[in-house]
């Protein structure tokens, strides 16, 4: 029955059609945002000076008022209103990596009798989710429910359906974070104020910095009924078992190659639905392996990014659906082929340009390029290991260190330019050192062809953290991964080395002040000596950091622990780097989180990592057992029979011989059945031995250590099997099915 249904869906799979896509009349930059609260609506319906005061609650971070909030309510609620809205909810990221929201209607008694509509500041800039309900790491028992969501005013409200969703972070009864939102936002101020501190140097009239995100979502589709049909896909994202495909992506043809018709309705549906709600959708191409596809937007603000991201991860499942197929973000859903990932392109801007622009136009700007990149690199030296805790997890794990991916070992690729010029700075003269090249022209010898600009880096897919032109490609994350994570340890890191540089700096200046080698008129300032010297000890010191080679060599990996980097590739151990004194330091001197918070999402996490190795455990159990063993074991009992026919059909000698093939088949079959019934017994033992224990750390290193280790024997015995059991009895769909869309 089951591979009837195999074959069923598969014939189903291969006949689809593109569902046609109702495109809206005007161009995209005109309803872009239709859906959003945006400046625009709120010019159109907010009195002016409530209009002001949101402006500079947004830009300025002024502390919001409640007799403003009612305000901003009424006018927020008749927009509502006038596009078919009856709910509101509170939108927020708890640390289940997904999102949450609870939605209530606008109705309230009247007192007499009837209901009206109404909404207003309070249920605007606060509501009571349970507290209790959701991973808090021991921060809240099971009795101790409250907790409360804040509207966060600086990443708009809009509309999904019949319901107003207000962007909020979430924190306990006592004041601690239960989300991801609230220690970005705190790391973000970190870093704008350290960052604008340091731009006063070079530019006294700078305001503010903004952290700059922008993501590339890689992801696979794959055809509903054919996920249906696959019990490992839709309980743990990804294929426990399956050989692979005699073509995959070794051709790489699918890398950029034409669209598949179905995928292409679906881009197209799913990029009008992104624009409506404000998400700067841009570009959208085939990825490497076969059913990989990639989209990623223009740059914002890191956390409105953070905001669409996750907006879009639910927004892509739903019109998946709508399509007939079934996105996939789990990391590596199949193996053998390249997985997905989601590069976190990170860049600083001040209200006067991008700091980490090259070349500036005067020496000034090209020494405050190289003061961010240098302190960039020195947060992420300083924090090498917390950053690859950031990105890490149990899905991720897979990924990192293949050959589609960074390895697992932190390092940044900046390029023979950069390199040369901070090689130059740390050594030369400090007269003229920022002489620094633009885009140089390449002439290709076809006179149609117009001269190529040629950028001052080349690209190094192998790093982790790439200088790109004018940011950082943190290349690790994985593809659903919440993108906080990564930008509140990144910002957090880039913030203290900040704050420390200006520290030193500051002492340097009061030092050289009256030296007569520095005197005015006798060439540069106490100032710019002090930030040169600065410099220079930083380069020296972060230099372990730099790696320009080929991150996937096992020579890099003796080296890096040569170097002092982290190493480290358990998970479990990974995460540890949250507690160590340097990381508690540094989140607690820049209020981004407490030792008490760390803790508690530490516990989280390796909750977390235990819960999805427990899983997929349980299911490669159930799916060896009782679908790859009765069905093996079926089609040897087929074979035993042509073997008992052949003996009474041939002489003993011919018979044999005839039959040779298949005892051999039978053989090998009964030989791996057992291995299977061996390691799926010894896999539950180790489960229940390892469930026994009560520390979350130690049962997740006892998961990572006892149990996981498991999954690729056992496959290793199915995936065999499935090239020797007649296709027809095969219950489950196959990767030369899953992976090519018709």
């Amino acid at each position: 029955m089951a591979n009837e249904l195999r074959f069923q869906v598969v014939g189903e799979a291969f006949k689809k059609k593109p569902l046609p896509v109702k495109a809206p009349s005007e161009r995209p930059c005109e309803y872009f945002g239709k859906y959003v609260f945006n400046r625009e609506k709120m010019y159109k319906y907010l009195p002016k000076g409530v209009y002001d005061k949101m402006i500079d609650v947004i830009d300025k971070g002024a502390q919001l008022d409640r007799k403003v909030a009612d305000q901003v309510a009424a006018g927020m609620v008749q927009w509502a209103k006038e596009n078919g809205v009856t709910h509101y909810t509170h939108w927020f990221q708890p640390l289940t990596e997904g999102t949450a929201e609870k939605h209530d209607s606008f109705i309230e008694h009247d007192g007499k009798g009837g209901m009206i509509e109404e909404f207003s500041g309070k249920l605007l800039v606060q509501q009571e989710p349970d507290a209790s309900s959701f991973p808090s790491g021991g921060i809240r028992s099971t009795f101790e429910a409250r907790g409360y969501s804040a509207w966060d005013p600086t990443s708009p409200v809009f509309i999904i359906d019949d319901t107003l969703i207000i962007p909020t972070v979430f924190i306990s009864y006592s004041g601690e974070s239960l989300d991801y939102k609230a220690p970005l936002l705190r790391a973000l101020k970190a870093v704008n104020v350290a960052a604008t501190d340091v731009c006063h140097y070079f530019d006294p009239e700078v305001k503010k910095v903004t952290s700059n995100l922008g993501w590339e979502q890689e992801y696979f589709l794959v055809d509903e009924g054919l996920y249906a049909a696959r019990p490992d896909l839709l309980l743990t994202g990804r294929t426990l078992m399956g050989h692979d495909s005699a073509k995959n992506q070794q051709m790489d043809d699918h890398y950029f190659g034409s669209i598949p018709e179905r995928v292409a309705a679906f881009m197209r549906d799913l990029e009008i639905h992104a624009l409506m709600l404000g998400i700067p959708v841009k570009t959208r191409h085939n990825e490497v392996a076969p059913n990989q596809f990639e989209l990623a937007p223009i740059f914002e603000d890191a956390n409105l990014a953070v905001d669409h991201n996750m907006l879009l991860m639910s927004l892509m499942k739903r019109v998946a659906r709508k399509h007939g197929f079934r996105a996939l973000l789990h990391e590596k859903p199949f193996a053998g082929i390249n997985g997905s990932g989601k590069h976190n392109n990170w860049s600083l801007s001040s209200d006067t340009g991008i700091l980490l622009h090259a070349p500036g136009k005067t020496p000034e700007q090209n020494l405050r390029f190289a003061t961010f990149i240098v302190e960039t690199l020195m947060g992420v030296y300083r924090h090498n290991g917390l950053l690859k805790a950031s990105i890490m997890s149990a899905t991720n794990a897979h990924r990192l260190g293949a050959n589609e991916a960074p390895p697992a070992i932190i390092s940044s690729f900046l390029g023979k330019q950069l390199s040369e010029l901070l090689d130059h700075i740390e050594k030369a003269d400090k007269e003229d050192l920022f002489t620094m090249d633009g885009k140089q022209g390449m002439k290709l010898d076809i006179p149609e062809i117009p001269e190529l600009l040629i950028d001052n880096t080349d690209r190094n897919r192998t790093s982790p953290f790439a200088f790109t032109g004018n940011r950082f490609e943190f290349r690790a994350v994985g593809s659903e991964a919440n993108c906080a994570s990564a930008m509140i340890a990144l910002n957090s890191a880039v913030a203290e080395a900040l704050v420390n540089f200006k520290r030193r700096v500051d002492a340097k200046i009061l030092e050289y002040t009256g030296r007569a080698e520095y005197a005015e008129g006798t060439g540069h300032s106490p100032k710019y000596h002090a930030i040169i010297d600065i410099l220079r000890e930083d380069i020296k010191v972060c230099k372990p950091i730099r790696f320009d080679g080929n991150g996937y060599s096992d020579e890099w990996k003796a080296e890096a622990a040569q170097r002092g980097l982290d190493t480290e590739t358990s998970c479990p151990v990974i995460f540890e780097r949250y507690l160590d004194k340097e990381s508690i330091q540094m989140f607690e001197s820049l209020g981004v989180m407490t030792k008490k918070e760390l803790e508690a999402r530490n516990e989280v996490k390796w909750e977390i990592y235990t819960k999805k190795i427990q899983i997929e455990a349980r299911v490669l159990g159930d799916l060896s057992m009782n679908h790859i063993i009765p069905v093996a074991t079926t089609y040897q009992t087929q074979l035993l029979r042509n073997v008992e026919r052949m003996r009474t059909i041939f002489p003993a000698a011919k018979a044999e011989e005839l039959s040779a093939r298949n005892l051999k088949l039978i053989e090998e079959i009964a030989q791996r059945t057992a291995t299977i019934e061996t390691k799926v017994e010894e896999l539950v033992a180790a489960r229940k031995v390892a469930n026994k224990i009560d520390d979350e750390h130690a049962k997740a290193i006892a998961y990572h250590d006892t149990i996981a280790p498991y999954f690729d024997i056992i496959r290793r015995q199915i995936d065999k099997l499935e090239l020797i059991v007649d296709d027809s009895l095969w219950p489950l769909p196959k990767y030369r099915e899953l992976l090519f869309i018709r």
